[in-house]
């Protein structure tokens, strides 16, 4: 549905603004919330895109930064669209503040290029495969392990969605993700068998780095995902700019800033230099599969 994307790109499109504006009047963060009678953090946050932003708010701050009252008005369009909710909303604490971030960017995207460097990403994993990846002794109780899961299973419908017209995903997996065991050889061989239906999809491309690749730019970097958004407004307004992702066990980074994205460009570009074909890397699956059934 269209309004699964949410408000998390009006968050940061409005956030970004309240940030030039503050920045072109000269306007330090402290300035700003001592003259609004705010604090820090909130000014910080409502800058980083971080949750729902009220009219009254937008209103105090473009007042105080001298900002048009046409420009004014479209940013008070904006505040209202950051309470929308998207569906993810609906799992409460099965996503975490830090990852509810991620799902709204990964809606709202055209494409994603995806390098994994450990395990088969969460939009092309099955059931089984996810539910394999806790261990014994979680800290996760067995219903919020399927919570957990379930809202995997639920980001993976926007490869297949009808409107907005689903994102363009370029995965490519180094091999050593393909031959790590997860939940047994029957879980992996079932994981593998849906990497190749998946890659079936107009939009979806699955590419291997094999191992015989040795050191390259990937392995250092780790996994990451470069999103690009669509053009907004049929086009008349600039796209959201690029985000790169990188996630680690407690927390996230979303990286925007020109030489952040340059330096995954670059990582980008050498996996996507080394990986193997399409059909390649399709025929390399099917051989590991024939591996781990003979186990």
């Amino acid at each position: 549905m269209t309004e699964d994307v949410g408000s998390t790109v009006p968050r940061r499109q409005l956030g970004r603004l309240l940030r030039q504006f503050r920045t072109e009047a000269g306007v330090t963060l402290d300035a700003a919330a001592e003259a609004l009678e705010y604090s820090r953090q909130k000014i910080w946050r409502i800058e980083s895109g971080l949750g729902p932003v009220r009219v009254l708010d937008v209103k105090a701050m473009c007042e105080l930064y001298h900002v048009s009252p046409e420009m004014t008005e479209a940013m008070r369009g904006l505040a209202a669209e950051t309470k929308s909710k998207g569906w993810w909303h609906a799992y409460g604490d099965a996503v975490p503040s830090w990852f509810e971030l991620y799902v709204g960017l990964e809606s709202a995207a055209a494409h994603l290029r995806r390098y994994d460097e450990s395990l088969i990403p969460g939009l092309l994993q099955t059931r089984q495969y996810a539910l394999g990846l806790f261990q014994p002794g979680s800290r996760l109780s067995v219903e919020e392990r399927e919570r957990a899961v379930d809202v995997r299973m639920q980001r993976q419908a926007l490869l297949t969605r009808r409107l907005p017209k689903p994102p363009r995903l370029e995965a490519v997996l180094a091999e050593a993700v393909l031959r790590r065991p997860v939940g047994g050889s029957s879980v992996m061989s079932g994981q593998l068998s849906h990497l190749i239906k998946a890659s079936e999809l107009p939009n979806v491309s699955i590419r291997v780095v094999p191992l015989a690749a040795g050191p390259h730019p990937g392995a250092v970097a780790g996994s990451f995902v470069i999103l690009d958004f669509p053009a907004t407004k049929g086009g008349r307004a600039a796209p959201e700019p690029s985000v790169v992702y990188s996630e680690s066990l407690t927390g996230a980074l979303y990286l925007d800033k020109p030489e952040e994205l340059a330096a995954y460009e670059s990582t980008w570009k050498g996996v996507d230099a080394l990986a193997l074909g399409e059909a390649e890397s399709m025929d390399m699956i099917k051989r590991i599969i024939g591996e781990t059934r003979h186990d």
